[in-house]
């Protein structure tokens, strides 16, 4: 019996430490094709999806009227997320153009993500903004250069979908990201990517940055605080 006690409590300490390990990890779940993206989290495409939550101030501090979900797919070609945001204003740019690049965009409400794929240079990444009203904007982010923001003349080619739901008070919006824009060899299961989520929510002055691993800074470009993206294979029915 003192065996056993003693199996189990290791086997306690030991899924803690897995948890722990896994708290700066989004998984992203294979999807068998491609389809437009989605806003809706009840599709079959998003349901099989595990979810993580941007839930903290830039510094660590909980905001938990804010917590945001955010899932994510891929596939051969493409790379998914879906971000479900409570709010309780919202900071909408007046005259929006969900045709053309939105420069600036940053400066209203957004849901971000910041994803690199070099791990030796880790201050180059890219950058991809989208808003309730589904204006868009990315980034080829490279710090060494003292105007990073300079980077959104740079076109990935991704595609983005947002609606409000005003009732609950929460938008949604899901981006659609062609690998070919993170890396030149095809993506595999197993494979890692350095990542950040972030969401700016409400107008000046109460303005709120949502965070999913803190920066511990005034600024969302902290590369060394990202967390990392794991593709993984499509789970069983």
């Amino acid at each position: 019996m003192r065996h056993f006690a003693i199996i189990c409590v290791l086997l306690f300490v030991v899924a803690q430490l897995a948890l722990v390990a896994d708290e700066g990890v989004i998984e992203s779940t294979k999807a068998s094709q491609d389809m437009a993206p989605s806003t809706d989290p009840a599709v079959p495409f998003w349901q099989v999806a595990r979810p993580v939550y941007a839930d903290k101030g830039r510094y660590g501090q909980t905001l938990q009227r804010y917590r945001t979900e955010i899932r994510s797919r891929w596939t051969e070609k493409n790379l998914y997320f879906l971000f479900i945001c409570p709010y309780e204003e919202l900071n909408l740019k007046p005259s929006p153009s969900t045709s053309t690049e939105t420069y600036q965009l940053w400066d209203w409400d957004v849901a971000e993500v910041f994803i690199g794929s070099d791990f030796q240079n880790i201050r180059r990444y890219r950058e991809f903004e989208m808003s309730p009203q589904g204006e868009w904007v990315d980034l080829d982010i490279d710090l060494s250069k003292p105007h990073h923001e300079l980077g959104w003349t740079w076109n990935s080619g991704f595609v983005v979908a947002a609606r409000i739901d005003s009732a609950p008070k929460i938008w949604y919006g899901a981006m659609r990201v062609p690998f070919s824009a993170l890396q030149r060899r095809p993506p595999a299961v197993g494979e890692k990517l350095r990542i950040n989520l972030f969401r700016s929510q409400g107008p000046p002055p109460n303005r709120v940055a949502v965070v999913w691993q803190p920066t511990m800074s005034d600024t969302f470009h902290i590369p060394e605080k990202f967390g990392m993206l794991r593709l993984i294979e499509a789970t069983a029915k």
